[in-house]
């Protein structure tokens, strides 16, 4: 089948339809960038929220399970999790921890998900991977919010139970453009739909006993309305073929593979949601997949942070622990602080997940984002304070007979984060649409080329009352007044500053609409220093929130002031640096550069497109599928 051809007009639309505006509060992190800082949406005004017994008497057991049966080097030298290993986490119910306690599950709240994600995260990321996948975007979310009372029953039970799940969206063509989805799923005339296509990157599909498929259904003749959509799937239905088990940089025990589909038949009774609703699911899946991923980055650090203060306080060169030293203390401080943000930010979030009335896509794509590009530099610095034995493999390091430290296993692992459920690339761009969100609303038709008359006159005029209204509150607020935030303790001068910088973030984006208008879309680097600055204001005052609630709270307010030192030093080089930048330069240098006027600075080397140098690996086939599914005890 051919490829479909869409427009970027096309894609953008497909887009804008999938989202949602059903929400009864108001995003804090859309405030912000409008200028309008909200601290009270985020402050606790009392201690962290408790988990029930239950829920802390899983992940007692979720604790003890790990450290007790979870070898994470056996997982890296094998390229596997155990099937023990997984039998024994489905016995104590980790594969239901979302699945409401109807059905079997656990029904943890985000923020204790989170917390055993960071747990199994840190026996071995990819078995974190494996858990979140399995939950935060496989059959349980969709199932759980979009699904029938009968699938609830058969599908969320057996999740719980252990039956492992995927999520097939990506395809070898297709990853964040889903206006060119490909994979196909026809009416038959009983009303039963046949499936085809190829699914790239599926996580878990080796494993897995049902997926959740994205496939576009034609539009009916007697006026079906078609469009993207999904469908539960079981995975040993015939015409499914597992082509081949993918291998990575990291999360080497990741069990994700090429799916392919042919006349693969599924019940009407199994379409989720309804047809053409696919891409919304998708998208409101892909919030809990984006929420969950920060949990696995905050893992990651705070081992890092471990890691390095050990490491600091044991290693001597010339004459002192190299902690002493400026160079590794700027890096140790660094690390300690951005883990903590990281935290709160995880925590925050995953708390306005709970109360399941705030709109949280931005703050979900900001602390995917933010989380994942801290934790791929903390971790940077923690291997950089290792030195060699940073770069060193820990099975090198325990021949040699030193602590085998998986330091640079940790960086390999880590980097995927900031591609998962989106590329950071791809982030910003999502939060800029969000950010901008309410320019377009008024005034959107002032710049599309589209809109006729009628439509420019009623956007000046809405425009006109909206900034008129707006505008003149962005000069001056409470950030400018001494005494101002008083009520919030030793955040205040924290919070001050962020007030005032969301508003000076709200003037310089106008700006940027103004002198651009119409191809301030084009202008992705503008768009994304704007989104990093919006990052760190709300990791700022995340980090505050966090750590007034706690008792200890002179320590941690330490950390909370130092991290929002170094963040404010690379929030006013992005002001800079929105004005003052090589953007234009660097784009049309990269142009010359597809166009091949400079190929002759790739010479001196072997070609890669031979097929042979040093950085050419020999393709070889792993086992065949046969024998890559026999050995699993589900398939």
């Amino acid at each position: 089948m051919s490829q479909p051809e869409v427009t970027a007009r096309e894609a953008r639309r497909v887009a804008e339809e999938a989202r949602s505006s059903e929400f009864t509060q108001a995003s804090f992190a859309r405030e912000l960038y409008l200028g309008r800082f909200r601290p009270e949406v985020l402050w606790p005004g009392a201690p962290a929220p408790t988990a029930d017994p239950r829920a802390e008497s899983f992940l007692t057991d979720l604790r003890d399970y790990l450290a007790e049966h979870v070898d994470g080097a056996r997982i890296e030298a094998e390229d596997r999790i155990d099937d023990d290993v997984l039998a024994g986490l489905a016995r104590i119910g980790a594969f239901g921890m979302t699945i409401p306690r109807e059905y079997g599950g656990m029904a943890l709240s985000h923020v204790e998900y989170n917390r055993a994600l960071m747990l199994a995260g840190s026996a071995n990321p990819s078995l974190g991977a494996l858990l979140s996948a399995h939950q935060s975007i496989g059959v349980p979310e969709p199932v759980k919010v979009f699904g029938t009372p009968e699938q609830k029953e058969h599908y969320l039970r057996r999740c719980a139970e252990g039956a492992i799940s995927a999520f097939l969206l990506t395809e070898p063509d297709v990853g964040s453009d889903p206006a060119r989805l490909h994979a196909s799923a026809a009416r038959t005339p009983d009303g039963d739909y046949l499936i085809d296509g190829v699914k790239l990157w599926a996580t878990n599909a080796v494993l897995a006993e049902v997926f959740v498929v994205m496939a576009r259904v034609p539009p009916g003749e007697d006026g079906e309305r078609g469009g993207i959509t999904a469908f539960i799937v079981e995975a040993d239905t015939p015409g499914i073929t597992i082509e081949r088990r993918n291998e990575f940089m990291g999360l080497r025990g990741l069990e994700n593979a090429v799916v392919r589909f042919h006349q693969v038949r599924v019940p009407a009774r199994n379409v989720v949601g309804a047809e053409g609703k696919g891409l919304k699911i998708a998208l409101t899946t892909l919030n809990t997949g984006r929420l969950s991923i920060p949990a696995l980055c905050v893992a990651g650090s705070k081992w890092s942070l471990t890691i390095a203060r050990q490491w600091a306080r044991e290693r001597v060169q010339w004459g002192a622990p190299i902690g002493k030293h400026a160079a590794i203390a700027h890096q140790v401080a660094f690390i300690a602080a951005t883990t903590y943000a990281q935290e709160a930010v995880v925590q925050l979030a995953a708390e306005l997940a709970d109360s399941e009335s705030a709109d949280i896509r931005i703050e979900a794509a900001l602390a995917k984002l933010w989380c994942s590009e801290m934790a791929w530099q903390v971790a940077d610095a923690m291997v950089q304070i290792r030195g060699g034995r940073g770069y060193e493999t820990a099975r090198s390091l325990a021949a040699r007979g030193e602590r085998a430290v998986p330091a640079e296993q940790l960086l390999r692992d880590l980097r995927i984060n900031r591609i998962f459920e989106g590329s950071s690339e791809i982030m910003h761009l999502l939060i800029a649409r969000e950010a901008v969100d309410e320019h377009l609303r008024v005034a959107g038709a002032l710049i599309d080329p589209e809109a006729d008359s009628a439509a420019r006159t009623r956007a000046a005029t809405d425009a006109a009352v909206f900034y008129a209204g707006w505008l003149p509150r962005l000069a001056t607020g409470a950030g400018d007044l001494p005494g101002s935030f008083a009520s919030y303790g030793p955040a205040a001068p924290a919070l001050r500053y962020v007030e005032r910088t969301s508003r000076r973030l709200a003037r310089n984006t106008f700006y940027g609409m103004v002198r651009w208008q119409g191809g301030l879309e084009k202008r992705q680097g503008f768009l994304a220093r704007v989104v990093d600055i919006g990052a760190e204001l709300f990791a700022q005052t995340a980090v505050q929130a966090h750590a007034a609630r706690t008792p200890e709270v002179g320590s941690r307010q330490r950390l909370a002031d130092a991290f929002c030192r170094q963040s404010r030093v690379r929030v006013e080089r992005l002001f800079r640096e929105l004005w003052r930048n090589s953007d234009s330069g660097d784009e049309a240098l990269a142009a010359q550069v597809l166009s091949g006027d400079f190929t002759w600075a790739e010479e001196g080397v072997l070609d890669p497109a031979a097929g042979t140098g040093p950085w050419i690996a020999p393709v070889t086939d792993g086992p065949s599928t046969a024998e890559n599914l026999a050995r699993r005890y589900r398939r």
